[in-house]
């Protein structure tokens, strides 16, 4: 087989509405072929999202067999990928058994709001309001780990067992692939990296370890925590499969992931991601930036052990892409998310419809996790294409008051708005973007950011802006 693309990388993103594997040409970026698949959710009660364990990890490697295969069809050496990269949803807590390699419940997803109660608790407990921010940068919410682990404490007997005969390991997406890639009870790495640790409310974002006064305050044990690691470094190989012996030498958060890919390397540069949710991070370069606005302080990535720490502010949206679903799986309003854009253009209706879609609460600036979902200014003449814009315009205007928190703290104005995610294959919404805003939004062509086929082949693209309006 031939070997003229040289060098190949693998990338997994296992997000939380699919699970894809891609290659790469190491030396050129070229996206060679790729598998993807879609990803359950389930919703056993109100609230609650959760997804199987088993399910994701079956999932990656059906999507690395499929794509090897792609490469033999397209005469590519499978052995010439030299790497693979992990990418992932952050915040999703799974727990497992070390001695059997079972999960003890299913995946509970970031945006799973059954902790509330426990958040209400810790909440008044808390007489420092900046108690958490100033040593992980996170405010006390149902979106984190540490709350969604202390709920499996609580209420999950396998769990409360598996702590006591020291067989419980957790960890977020990232660690349950690489503990299973790497050989899961024969020993298998259990292993994270500083951007998914960052999200757990546990990790201290100067010493980039578990903290023990907030181990203390959740009331978590230490030992069934992951090792923290670098953002880039040899972690270790896969163990079986078709590219047993292949190196695992990157982990990144899917949002930060999006941050290096859209090649925000700079303080002052930002990206914004549509997708399930709405992620708007901002390069912060080494300063640890505390936001007075509502925002988040991450760490955006370390490349190495020894490297410097980069952090982020970031702007968490929950519900973006989700309520599109919502609107065509419960209301039946739309038939196809590909019908989104034509359906709005061909409308000159110009109804007050306004949509709040606040199904986990609202995020960023606001951490009200009780607010509910409305839709208001309804009138006999409102139609279904009214609320379909209303729910463009939601997305539109939650991301600019993220932009306008960010210039409040950090005193200057974004001058251009790096755009990815599904969503951006909607150019009503992106044109709708810039007007809102002010801010010419730039948007990534490339297939991977549009693309909903199980499989291809096709070179990376390149940019476009939408301008102001």
């Amino acid at each position: 087989m031939s070997s003229r693309y040289g060098k190949l990388v693998g990338a997994i993103d296992a997000g939380t509405g699919s699970v894809r594997f891609l290659v790469f040409a190491a030396s050129t970026s070229e996206l060679l072929t790729y598998h993807k698949v879609e990803l359950e959710t389930l919703t056993p009660k109100e609230g609650w999202v959760e997804q199987d364990p088993m399910v994701i990890l079956h999932l990656v490697e059906e999507c690395i067999e499929k794509c090897v295969g792609y490469l033999v069809d397209l005469d590519i050496n499978p052995n010439d990928i030299v790497a693979i990269g992990i990418t992932n949803q952050r915040e999703t807590t799974i727990v497992w058994d070390s001695t059997t390699g079972k999960p003890l419940y299913n995946a509970i997803v970031w945006s799973d709001v059954r902790t509330k109660s426990i958040v209400d608790t810790y909440a008044s407990k808390i007489k420092n309001t900046t108690f958490l921010t100033t040593i992980c940068g996170l405010p006390i919410s149902t979106y984190f780990s540490a709350v969604k682990l202390n709920w499996l404490m609580d209420n999950v007997d396998e769990v409360k067992n598996a702590i006591k005969d020291n067989k419980c390991l957790f960890g977020t997406v990232d660690s349950w692939l690489i503990w299973n890639l790497t050989g899961g009870v024969d020993g298998g790495l259990h292993i994270t990296d500083v951007t998914n640790a960052s999200r757990t409310l546990l990790m201290n974002l100067r010493t980039l370890q578990w903290e023990p006064q907030l181990l203390k305050f959740f009331n978590i044990p230490s030992q069934i925590l992951p090792q923290i690691r670098s953002s880039s470094e040899i972690y270790g190989c896969l163990k079986d499969g078709p590219l047993q012996g292949v190196p695992i030498s990157g982990i990144l958060g899917d949002q930060q992931s999006a941050l290096v890919g859209q090649s925000c390397l700079q303080a002052g540069q930002a990206k914004n991601t549509y997708g399930t949710g709405c992620f708007l991070l901002y390069n912060t370069g080494t300063a640890i930036v505390h936001s007075s606005q509502g925002l988040l302080t991450t760490v955006a990535y370390q490349f190495g052990a020894r490297a410097p720490i980069t952090y982020a502010l970031e702007g968490s949206i929950a519900v973006a892409g989700q309520t599109f679903k919502w609107l065509r799986d419960n209301l039946n309003i739309i038939a196809d998310l590909n019908e989104i854009e034509s359906l709005v253009q061909k409308s000159s209706s110009h109804t007050d419809v306004v949509f709040v879609p606040a199904f986990s609460g609202l995020y960023a600036p606001y951490w009200q996790r009780d607010a509910r979902s409305i839709i208001c200014g309804l009138t006999d003449e409102t139609s279904k294409v009214d609320i379909v814009k209303a729910a463009l315009e939601a997305v539109c205007f939650q991301t600019r008051d993220i932009l306008e928190a960010m210039k409040e703290d950090c005193g200057v104005a974004l001058e251009k708005l790096l755009v990815d995610g599904g969503m951006t294959a909607n150019k009503y919404l992106m044109q709708l973007q810039a007007d809102l805003t002010g801010t010419p939004v730039s948007e990534c062509t490339n297939f991977l950011a549009k693309s909903s086929s199980s499989s291809g082949s096709s070179p990376i693209g390149g940019w476009k802006s939408s301008g102001q309006s």
